[in-house]
């Protein structure tokens, strides 16, 4: 979602803000701006659209001063232009802001009453007047602030310059993430440390209901009852080089190739290769014990859960639910007494997700969540995490960070199914080295790269596509209908295989592409009789499949796309992959933001 960067310096803020901006672009936006301190008083500049707009402005209106503060907005409330566009500002205060205000309603007719006149639609620009009106009546910045903080309903990340106050800035937090980070004689805010990775390499992420006092050598925490705090300063590896294109035309491009490497370092954390067995010591709860397990995600995190289902039930032999972050407290799930939970996200910073952990730590179960991101909210409030090794994921399209968070999966099911006697050393030797062949297979696969930008081609003026799957296939089907509309704006559904003649065959015919995920597993046979039916009504059907099922279907068939064999095991980690490259080569030839896709945003911290 939002991108926040400030920066307290020595230097000339305004071109360190824009690059720091557009290392958030990956978060999603449709406006951006900046605001610095020049001779004591504010002076911003903004832009509606991308940050090429705001670039332009700047050159025609260059800013001054060492300290500023700068915004990527995902418009929430109001409608994505200028005067929407962060930062907001008054005389004295200028901020930005991420997430949404709950309240701000009542505290806009509030400041109405009292004769403010607010410029925006937008819910933040009632935290600027708000601050700045305790100032008017003479509280200092920080007293101004921590007595706002207090009336402010809902979720947000914060960063706050004040007029004549050249060593001064302020980051708050709830809800939403903000990072703190350390320079020689310069501090810096950050929404991530992706932000601050060119900066500096020593991060202090804030706790939430944190806020922080930043001056150009020291930060001075408050926690949510505005007693001091002390939080650990950590060493990021992140560097700026790490979330360039390396020569690939975009970042989506350049996560689906690196695939083979991320899956072999998520694997080398749990497989130990000389005994071909799973390694993952500290679990939070007894597998031989448990009772049931709660995967809960949202968007592709939450496929890997349905995937992850199959496994850990046929494998270990436990009742697993599944369900969406952001429907799963509403339902008030009663919890098994001695019950797991299961959250999954790429950031760790998912406000549904969140929320979700914290209903089942209320409910007594052992919290487990794998991220990409260790430091996370959800990782920090979680027994036990498991990490993804994914690196940076820049494309707001989630590719390397769906398959490691599959491996990381089938190796838990593993484990689990190991400590619950539902396997013997030999199936589990038999399954772990099926995943140390995932990589080498991997990278097999990106050879089928212009095989499947010819498919595109017939794809790329389709209305309406299908996929189907059946058993560990079928959460891939969903995934890659999915990825097609989020990148190509193309209407796709993902279906079970065998729900086909239960209403959505009434939608085939030869305008419509059929994508079909089947490797030759037990239930191939079953999923061939279903393809033998679209092909009866004129559907166009392109099989992904390996040798034999692709012979098997080529009858009948547009295309076929023919991978290795490998264990059905693994086959959804791979068979992942192909469906990635399709959607993202139909995209490329539609011409859209493959990278940026129109009101998709990376992390989703507000509800």
């Amino acid at each position: 979602m939002c991108g926040i960067i400030g920066i307290l310096g020595r230097h000339a803020a305004a071109p360190v803000l824009l690059e720091g901006l557009k290392r958030l672009e990956y978060r999603g936006y449709d406006s951006a701006g900046i605001a610095t301190l020049v001779n004591g008083s504010i002076d911003r500049r903004r832009a509606e659209g991308k940050l090429a707009n705001l670039a332009a402005r700047l050159d025609e209106q260059p800013i001054a001063g060492t300290v500023g503060i700068g915004h990527t907005r995902w418009a929430t409330h109001g409608v994505p232009n200028e005067v929407n566009a962060h930062p907001h500002a008054t005389d004295r205060v200028a901020i930005v802001h991420n997430g949404i205000i709950e309240n701000y309603k009542d505290l806009r007719a509030e400041l109405v009453a009292k004769g403010c006149d607010l410029a925006s639609d937008t819910d933040t620009e009632v935290i600027v007047h708000l601050i700045t009106q305790e100032i008017v009546d003479g509280k200092d910045p920080m007293a101004a602030t921590a007595a706002v903080l207090r009336r402010l309903d809902g979720a947000f990340a914060l960063a706050i310059i004040f007029s004549g106050h050249h060593d001064l800035m302020i980051g708050a937090r709830r809800g939403s993430p903000l990072a703190v980070g350390f320079g020689d004689g310069e501090m810096f805010l950050g929404s991530d440390a992706l932000a601050l990775a060119p900066l500096t390499d020593r991060i202090m992420y804030l706790e939430d209901g944190d806020w922080a006092v930043l001056s150009p050598n020291s930060v001075q925490v408050f926690d949510e009852d505005d007693a001091p705090a002390e939080r650990p300063v950590r060493l990021t590896e992140l560097s700026g080089a790490a979330i360039g294109k390396s020569g690939y035309r975009h970042f989506m491009l350049k996560e689906i190739y690196e695939q083979p490497q991320v899956i072999g370092d998520t694997l080398q954390s749990f497989i130990n290769p000389a005994s071909r067995t799973i390694t993952m010591p500290g679990l939070p709860f007894d597998p031989a014990t448990l009772e049931r397990l709660t995967l809960v995600a949202c968007g592709t995190s939450y496929y890997a859960c349905l995937a992850a289902k199959y496994w850990f039930e046929q494998l270990a032999r436990i009742p697993v639910e599944v369900d969406i972050a952001s429907e799963f407290r509403y339902r008030e799930p009663p919890m098994a007494q001695k019950g797991a939970a299961i959250f999954i996200s790429q950031s760790g910073e998912t406000v549904d997700t969140l929320a979700a952990l914290r209903y089942a730590r209320g409910a007594g179960q052992s919290i487990l969540s794998i991220v990409n991101q260790p430091e996370s909210a959800i990782a920090r409030e979680s027994d036990m995490v498991l990490h993804t090794n994914a690196g940076p994921e820049i494309g707001v399209a989630s590719t390397k960070a769906f398959t490691t968070q599959l491996t990381v999966l089938a190796c838990l099911a593993i484990a689990i199914a190991r400590g619950r006697g539902a396997i013997d050393a030999e199936t589990e030797g038999r399954l772990t080295t099926a995943l140390t062949e995932v990589p080498g297979r991997a990278a097999e696969i990106l050879n089928h790269d212009e095989r499947l930008r010819e498919i595109a081609q017939g794809m790329a003026e389709a209305r309406d596509v299908l996929y189907l799957g059946r058993g560990t296939s079928y959460p891939i089907a969903l995934e890659g209908a999915l990825k097609l509309k989020e990148i190509s704006y193309i209407h796709a559904e993902g279906y079970a295989a065998g729900e086909m003649k239960h209403g959505p065959i009434a939608l085939i015919d030869d305008q419509v592409p059929v994508i079909v995920i089947a490797p030759t597993d037990a239930l191939f046979e079953k999923t061939a009789s279903n393809v033998q039916e679209v092909m009866a009504r004129g559907g166009r059907v392109i099989v992904f499949s390996d040798e034999a099922g692709a012979a098997a279907l080529a009858d009948g068939a547009e295309a076929t796309v023919a991978l290795q064999s490998v264990d059905p095991f693994v086959a959804p980690i791979l068979y992942a992959i192909p469906v990635q490259l399709l959607a993202y080569h139909v995209a490329v030839i539609k011409g859209t933001d493959v990278d940026q896709p129109r009101n998709l945003a990376k992390s989703v911290t507000v509800e």
